[in-house]
């Protein structure tokens, strides 16, 4: 059997107040395909850094076949002095031609300037710089991170042409799945590892689990039966049994200085005041960008959509194709160039910024949940002691008055949940929600999605994430293409597959023209066409009248409700003007299903779909 490329040996890893990493061991053999799977905090970083000798552990020792070359991929890249993308790409001793070629296939500009890479190019260039150095390991944590659809699938086939070995962190399943032959697992301080595609993991690693727990049961039950001898026999037996008394206490120890599993994250979304039937409508909307040379560049295109009430929608596209500005139009922070977006009633939006520039990093994780003071936020409607609710996040007590910069990628996005999960909503804005969370954490906001009635709005480039939480998706390319399609990403690609080259973007969901678009009819013809009967034409005219009425006078309810001293001032008036709120709320709603239901006839005939 041949020596291994690497291995670590017994690796000791400790901070102040706690063992992360307690005589860990692994190597690697030439071709190996690993994945490093844990649980956020559980030292997966830290143990990639060690393996490629850039940290050095408190024991333990790492050994490297001489002449090995190894290259490291972190989760941020730092520039350092490099002034352009292929200055970086260089820096770890590549050659000119090989960097340029990397970048190139990335879709890198090699001369665009460090200072002004966006996250995905950014780590375009890192991903070039360790792979034009043809190193004979590789080490890559969350690779995945700010990439593109496109670039994932280009690393995928990349990677899995690569000769030599690598161990990757991700949190990608569809990634893991395509590449990894084995998994290294990080609990409790410790490695184990499986030799099987990582489609094997979840069932060997609950399997272990189970068996843990069994003896864990085993083990409680023998401190018992020997605490229970040395209080009824000890004082009897003492000098003969002090080697029992001792065997005891033995166990005590070995109980007390297991590593405990960590607590199981508490995630749960509180939908508030519902929303109407309808959400957001988008008619014919476009946008454009002025170029530096005086031109423009069209991002989204004569794009038409209805989202409502429960819709889950993913959008999808290339880096730079629009996603951002279409969900900002959508949401009516940006106006578009031409058509119009129409939003219904009583939307509370909550929008979580996986970039996480809304966290100040001198903030502690205390202030950051707590922004008026004290130590209480309010969860849902309802007060909580703020070390309380960090603890249903995993964090401990003692991180509560540490600034977010000392916390890990992970944990600054499960304080980004935190707090926005605290608020109650009726949409969800979520960018990017999958980065640098771990497996258990994205488990449990899969979950958390399905389980929550108020519409979610998504970007993405997880795949499986998108299969499991979305109900269409949207897709963006880079010429200004938008078109939604039903269903999850998987269902995008077996429909965008089916599609004849002439097809154009429109509005999908799930009507006839949602997988056969009818063809555009000339003017001359589509003026002929049926109309709504003058009946519905007026219901349509009025409601169009009655449904801004009703909002304003909704509006003015709620101000006067929300006087804390109404109730005890005047209950009577109290009681009132909750009875009249929610007539106009459900005349409201029937109002907008009315309209709804007038505006698809009123499409369908001017289509000629009826």
């Amino acid at each position: 059997m041949a020596p291994p490329l690497l291995a670590l040996r017994d690796i000791r890893v400790a901070f102040a107040d706690q063992v992360l990493i307690d005589g860990a061991s692994f190597a690697l053999a030439p071709g190996d395909r690993l994945c490093l799977v844990g649980r956020n905090g559980a030292g997966k970083s830290t143990l990639l850094r060690i393996a490629a000798g850039l940290v050095e552990p408190d024991g333990g020792e790492r050994f490297v076949q001489p002449g090995t070359r190894v290259a490291y991929l972190a989760q941020m890249p730092e520039f350092g002095s490099a002034k352009t993308a292929l200055d970086y790409a260089m820096a770890g001793g590549a050659e000119q031609y090989l960097a340029e070629s990397a970048l190139s296939e990335l879709g890198l500009d090699p001369g665009l300037p460090t200072a002004t890479l966006s996250g995905g190019e950014g780590r375009k260039a890192a991903l070039a710089r360790v792979l034009a150095d043809e190193p004979d390991i590789l080490f890559l944590d969350e690779p995945t991170n700010h990439l593109d659809l496109p670039s994932i699938e280009w690393l995928e086939n990349r990677l899995s042409q690569f000769r030599g070995a690598f161990v990757l962190i991700s949190h990608d399943r569809a990634f893991l799945r395509r590449l990894a032959a084995g998994c290294l697992w990080v609990d409790r301080g410790t490695i184990r590892r499986m030799d099987k595609g990582f489609e094997e993991f979840e069932s060997w690693s609950e399997g272990i689990m189970a068996e843990e727990e069994v003896l864990a049961h085993k083990l409680d039950r023998l401190i018992l039966q020997e605490t229970q001898w040395s209080r009824e026999g000890i004082s009897a037996r003492r000098k003969r049994n002090q080697g029992r008394l001792r065997r005891l206490h033995a166990l005590r120890q070995e109980r007390a200085s297991q590593i405990s599993r960590t607590g199981r994250i508490e995630l749960a979304a509180d939908s508030g005041t519902g929303s109407g039937a309808f959400v957001i409508e988008a008619e014919h909307i476009s946008k454009a960008w002025p170029r530096a040379d005086g031109s423009s560049r069209t991002v989204i295109e004569d794009f038409s959509t209805r989202i409502m009430r429960g819709d889950k929608v993913g959008l999808i596209g290339p880096n730079g194709a629009g996603k951002t500005t279409l969900l900002k139009m959508l949401t009516g922070s940006l106006a578009p160039d031409s058509g119009h977006v129409r939003l219904g009633t009583n939307l509370t939006p909550v929008y979580v910024d996986q970039s996480r520039a809304s966290l100040n990093p001198d903030d502690t994780l205390w202030s950051t949940l707590c922004e008026g003071g004290g130590d209480q936020v309010m969860v849902r409607g309802k007060p909580r002691h703020v070390v309380s609710y960090l603890k249903d996040f995993l964090f401990r007590e003692t991180q509560a008055r540490q600034p977010v910069k000392a916390l890990s990628g992970g944990e600054q996005c499960r304080l980004l949940l935190a707090r926005a999960l605290a608020k109650p909503s009726n949409l969800l804005i979520l960018d990017e929600p999958t980065n640098d969370l771990d497996m258990e954490t994205l488990d449990l906001l899969q979950e958390m999605l399905a389980d929550y009635d108020g519409t979610v709005l998504v970007v993405s480039h997880d795949r499986d994430f998108l299969d499991r939480v979305v109900t269409s998706v949207i897709a963006l390319d880079a010429e200004g293409g938008t078109r939604e399609y039903p269903g999850g990403y998987s269902d995008y690609v077996r429909q965008k597959k089916s599609e004849t080259p002439d097809r154009q973007p429109g509005m999908v969901k799930g009507t006839p023209s949602a997988t056969k678009p009818a063809p555009e009819k000339p003017k001359s013809q589509a003026k002929s066409q049926a109309k709504l009967s003058y009946k519905d034409s007026r219901a349509l005219e009025e409601l169009q009248t009655q449904m801004p009425r009703l909002q304003k006078e909704i509006a003015a309810l709620e101000a006067k409700l929300a006087d804390p001293d109404l109730y005890s001032r005047s209950p009577d008036d109290f009681a009132r003007l909750t009875t009249e709120h929610d007539r106009l709320v459900s005349q409201l709603s029937d109002s907008e299903a009315l309209w709804l239901e007038l505006e698809m006839k009123r499409e369908a005939l001017a289509t000629g779909d009826n």
